[in-house]
Protein backbone atom coordinates (compact mmCIF):
# COMPACT_ATOMS: atom_id res chain seq x y z
CA UNK A 1 0.00 0.00 0.00
CA UNK A 2 1.28 3.39 -0.97
CA UNK A 3 0.98 6.39 0.83
CA UNK A 4 0.17 9.47 -1.49
CA UNK A 5 0.11 13.23 -0.25
CA UNK A 6 -4.10 12.67 -0.66
CA UNK A 7 -4.29 9.89 1.65
CA UNK A 8 -2.08 11.53 4.07
CA UNK A 9 -4.61 14.72 3.57
CA UNK A 10 -7.64 13.03 4.37
CA UNK A 11 -6.41 11.32 7.61
CA UNK A 12 -5.38 15.16 9.10
CA UNK A 13 -8.03 17.08 7.54
CA UNK A 14 -9.56 17.52 10.88
CA UNK A 15 -5.73 17.93 12.81
CA UNK A 16 -5.43 21.27 14.80
CA UNK A 17 -2.08 22.54 16.13
CA UNK A 18 -1.41 22.28 20.06
CA UNK A 19 2.02 24.01 21.14
CA UNK A 20 3.00 22.40 24.47
CA UNK A 21 6.14 23.84 24.71
CA UNK A 22 8.30 26.73 22.62
CA UNK A 23 11.70 28.27 23.28
CA UNK A 24 13.77 28.65 20.39
CA UNK A 25 14.71 25.82 18.57
CA UNK A 26 13.25 23.54 21.91
CA UNK A 27 9.95 23.00 20.44
CA UNK A 28 6.90 20.28 21.34
CA UNK A 29 4.18 20.54 18.78
CA UNK A 30 1.29 18.03 18.86
CA UNK A 31 -1.35 17.82 15.84
CA UNK A 32 -4.06 15.38 16.86
CA UNK A 33 -8.46 15.57 15.95
CA UNK A 34 -10.05 17.60 18.87
CA UNK A 35 -11.91 14.43 19.53
CA UNK A 36 -9.86 11.64 18.75
CA UNK A 37 -6.47 10.43 18.84
CA UNK A 38 -6.59 8.59 15.53
CA UNK A 39 -3.13 9.37 13.45
CA UNK A 40 -1.95 11.96 16.10
CA UNK A 41 1.52 13.21 16.01
CA UNK A 42 3.85 15.65 18.05
CA UNK A 43 7.08 16.76 16.78
CA UNK A 44 9.78 17.64 19.40
CA UNK A 45 12.71 19.37 18.50
CA UNK A 46 16.00 20.49 20.55
CA UNK A 47 19.27 21.45 18.86
CA UNK A 48 20.42 19.44 16.13
CA UNK A 49 17.64 17.03 16.00
CA UNK A 50 13.89 16.40 15.31
CA UNK A 51 11.36 13.88 16.75
CA UNK A 52 7.95 12.40 15.64
CA UNK A 53 6.15 10.30 17.37
CA UNK A 54 2.94 9.12 16.61
CA UNK A 55 0.64 6.42 15.15
CA UNK A 56 2.89 5.58 12.41
CA UNK A 57 6.25 4.90 14.69
CA UNK A 58 8.96 7.18 16.11
CA UNK A 59 11.43 8.79 13.91
CA UNK A 60 14.62 10.92 15.19
CA UNK A 61 16.20 12.88 12.66
CA UNK A 62 19.75 14.86 13.00
CA UNK A 63 21.50 17.30 10.70
CA UNK A 64 20.32 21.34 11.40
CA UNK A 65 20.46 23.01 15.03
CA UNK A 66 17.18 24.16 13.75
CA UNK A 67 15.58 20.78 12.02
CA UNK A 68 12.45 22.93 11.22
CA UNK A 69 15.27 24.45 8.12
CA UNK A 70 16.06 21.43 7.42
CA UNK A 71 12.72 20.30 6.47
CA UNK A 72 11.24 23.74 4.91
CA UNK A 73 11.83 22.11 1.61
CA UNK A 74 9.12 24.53 -0.21
CA UNK A 75 12.15 27.43 -0.77
CA UNK A 76 14.00 24.80 -3.06
CA UNK A 77 10.80 23.93 -5.29
CA UNK A 78 8.48 26.90 -5.13
CA UNK A 79 6.00 27.65 -2.58
CA UNK A 80 2.93 25.70 -4.15
CA UNK A 81 0.38 25.78 -1.80
CA UNK A 82 -1.43 22.44 -3.02
CA UNK A 83 2.10 20.10 -2.55
CA UNK A 84 3.96 19.03 0.04
CA UNK A 85 7.45 18.40 -0.89
CA UNK A 86 9.31 15.37 0.40
CA UNK A 87 12.62 14.26 -0.17
CA UNK A 88 12.78 10.58 1.45
CA UNK A 89 15.74 9.18 0.11
CA UNK A 90 17.84 12.24 1.47
CA UNK A 91 15.84 12.73 4.74
CA UNK A 92 16.30 9.09 5.70
CA UNK A 93 20.02 9.17 5.51
CA UNK A 94 19.25 11.58 8.47
CA UNK A 95 18.20 9.29 10.86
CA UNK A 96 19.63 8.36 13.99
CA UNK A 97 16.67 6.26 15.63
CA UNK A 98 14.07 4.37 14.29
CA UNK A 99 11.17 2.68 16.28
CA UNK A 100 8.06 1.12 14.64
CA UNK A 101 7.14 -0.74 18.20
CA UNK A 102 4.30 -3.18 17.07
CA UNK A 103 3.81 -1.67 14.00
CA UNK A 104 7.41 -2.42 12.62
CA UNK A 105 7.14 0.97 11.15
CA UNK A 106 10.61 1.03 9.49
CA UNK A 107 11.65 3.30 7.26
CA UNK A 108 12.04 0.69 4.49
CA UNK A 109 10.79 -2.82 3.95
CA UNK A 110 11.29 -5.50 1.38
CA UNK A 111 9.41 -5.31 -2.02
CA UNK A 112 8.15 -8.54 -3.29
CA UNK A 113 7.90 -6.60 -6.54
CA UNK A 114 10.75 -5.44 -6.96
CA UNK A 115 12.49 -8.69 -6.51
CA UNK A 116 10.02 -10.43 -8.73
CA UNK A 117 10.92 -7.95 -11.33
CA UNK A 118 14.79 -8.72 -11.12
CA UNK A 119 14.22 -12.48 -11.17
CA UNK A 120 12.28 -11.77 -14.42
CA UNK A 121 14.99 -10.06 -15.81
CA UNK A 122 17.26 -12.29 -15.35
CA UNK A 123 15.24 -14.80 -16.72
CA UNK A 124 14.46 -13.07 -19.91
CA UNK A 125 17.86 -12.38 -20.20
CA UNK A 126 19.31 -15.90 -20.09
CA UNK A 127 16.15 -16.80 -22.21
CA UNK A 128 17.02 -14.37 -25.06
CA UNK A 129 20.99 -14.18 -25.00
CA UNK A 130 21.31 -18.00 -24.92
CA UNK A 131 18.72 -18.84 -28.03
CA UNK A 132 21.34 -20.65 -29.38
CA UNK A 133 22.71 -22.60 -26.42
CA UNK A 134 19.20 -23.61 -25.39
CA UNK A 135 16.41 -25.59 -27.52
CA UNK A 136 12.28 -25.06 -26.74
CA UNK A 137 12.06 -27.38 -24.50
CA UNK A 138 15.30 -26.26 -22.37
CA UNK A 139 14.00 -22.68 -22.36
CA UNK A 140 11.08 -23.80 -21.56
CA UNK A 141 12.06 -26.06 -18.42
CA UNK A 142 14.31 -22.83 -17.39
CA UNK A 143 11.94 -20.55 -17.55
CA UNK A 144 9.72 -22.88 -15.17
CA UNK A 145 12.36 -24.11 -12.76
CA UNK A 146 12.73 -19.79 -12.11
CA UNK A 147 9.25 -19.46 -11.46
CA UNK A 148 9.13 -23.32 -9.49
CA UNK A 149 12.06 -22.66 -6.96
CA UNK A 150 12.66 -19.04 -6.62
CA UNK A 151 9.04 -16.65 -7.47
CA UNK A 152 6.53 -18.83 -6.08
CA UNK A 153 8.69 -18.16 -2.19
CA UNK A 154 8.99 -14.34 -2.96
CA UNK A 155 5.34 -13.85 -0.74
CA UNK A 156 7.22 -15.92 2.08
CA UNK A 157 9.53 -12.86 2.79
CA UNK A 158 12.88 -11.40 2.22
CA UNK A 159 14.70 -14.20 3.54
CA UNK A 160 13.10 -17.06 2.26
CA UNK A 161 12.95 -15.05 -1.10
CA UNK A 162 16.97 -14.44 -1.01
CA UNK A 163 17.34 -17.98 0.05
CA UNK A 164 15.56 -19.99 -2.53
CA UNK A 165 17.47 -17.06 -5.67
CA UNK A 166 20.89 -17.79 -3.59
CA UNK A 167 20.50 -22.10 -3.71
CA UNK A 168 18.84 -22.04 -7.36
CA UNK A 169 20.94 -23.54 -9.94
CA UNK A 170 20.55 -25.01 -12.99
CA UNK A 171 21.98 -26.71 -16.45
CA UNK A 172 21.24 -28.64 -19.41
CA UNK A 173 23.22 -31.26 -17.79
CA UNK A 174 21.50 -31.86 -14.02
CA UNK A 175 24.55 -34.16 -13.25
CA UNK A 176 27.67 -32.01 -13.91
CA UNK A 177 26.07 -28.73 -12.34
CA UNK A 178 28.73 -26.52 -11.54
CA UNK A 179 27.89 -22.93 -10.16
CA UNK A 180 30.09 -20.71 -12.50
CA UNK A 181 29.81 -20.85 -16.30
CA UNK A 182 29.83 -24.10 -18.66
CA UNK A 183 31.23 -27.12 -17.61
CA UNK A 184 31.75 -30.25 -19.78
CA UNK A 185 30.34 -27.68 -22.52
CA UNK A 186 27.09 -27.13 -20.72
CA UNK A 187 25.67 -23.96 -19.46
CA UNK A 188 24.93 -23.17 -15.46
CA UNK A 189 22.21 -20.76 -14.76
CA UNK A 190 22.62 -18.61 -11.35
CA UNK A 191 21.92 -15.71 -9.67
CA UNK A 192 25.44 -14.91 -8.80
CA UNK A 193 25.26 -11.31 -7.98
CA UNK A 194 21.77 -10.97 -6.56
CA UNK A 195 23.03 -9.75 -3.09
CA UNK A 196 23.96 -6.41 -5.46
CA UNK A 197 20.19 -5.24 -5.64
CA UNK A 198 18.31 -3.29 -3.74
CA UNK A 199 14.81 -4.90 -3.06
CA UNK A 200 13.52 -1.94 -0.58
CA UNK A 201 11.18 0.48 -0.95
CA UNK A 202 10.21 3.13 1.69
CA UNK A 203 7.40 1.85 4.02
CA UNK A 204 3.84 3.63 3.97
CA UNK A 205 4.56 4.77 7.77
CA UNK A 206 8.03 6.56 6.52
CA UNK A 207 6.17 8.17 3.74
CA UNK A 208 2.98 8.86 5.74
CA UNK A 209 5.72 10.85 8.55
CA UNK A 210 7.26 12.59 6.05
CA UNK A 211 4.16 13.88 4.55
CA UNK A 212 3.23 15.10 8.23
CA UNK A 213 6.54 17.06 9.11
CA UNK A 214 6.07 18.89 5.40
CA UNK A 215 2.57 19.73 6.41
CA UNK A 216 3.26 20.48 10.07
CA UNK A 217 5.79 23.15 9.45
CA UNK A 218 4.09 24.35 7.10
CA UNK A 219 1.33 24.60 9.48
CA UNK A 220 3.18 25.97 11.94
CA UNK A 221 4.73 29.03 9.98
CA UNK A 222 1.12 29.96 8.67
CA UNK A 223 0.53 30.26 12.46
CA UNK A 224 3.42 32.78 13.66
CA UNK A 225 2.84 34.66 10.06
CA UNK A 226 0.44 37.13 11.68
CA UNK A 227 2.88 38.07 14.17
CA UNK A 228 5.93 38.11 11.47
CA UNK A 229 4.04 40.89 9.57
CA UNK A 230 3.36 43.24 13.33
CA UNK A 231 6.63 43.38 13.99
Amino acid sequence: MTCTQDRFERDVANHAMTVLHEDGVYRHIRFRRPDSSCMHFDLITYPGHLVYSGDMGCYVFSRLRDMFEFFRTDRLHGKDPSKLYINRGYWSEKLVAVDGNRRQAGATEFSPEKFRQVINEYRLRWIREYRDVLDKEQRRALWEAVEDEVLRYVEDGEHAAYQHANDFLWSTNPIGQHRHGYRHGRHTYAFEDIWEHDFTEYTFHFTWCCYAIAWAIRQYDAAKEPAKEAA
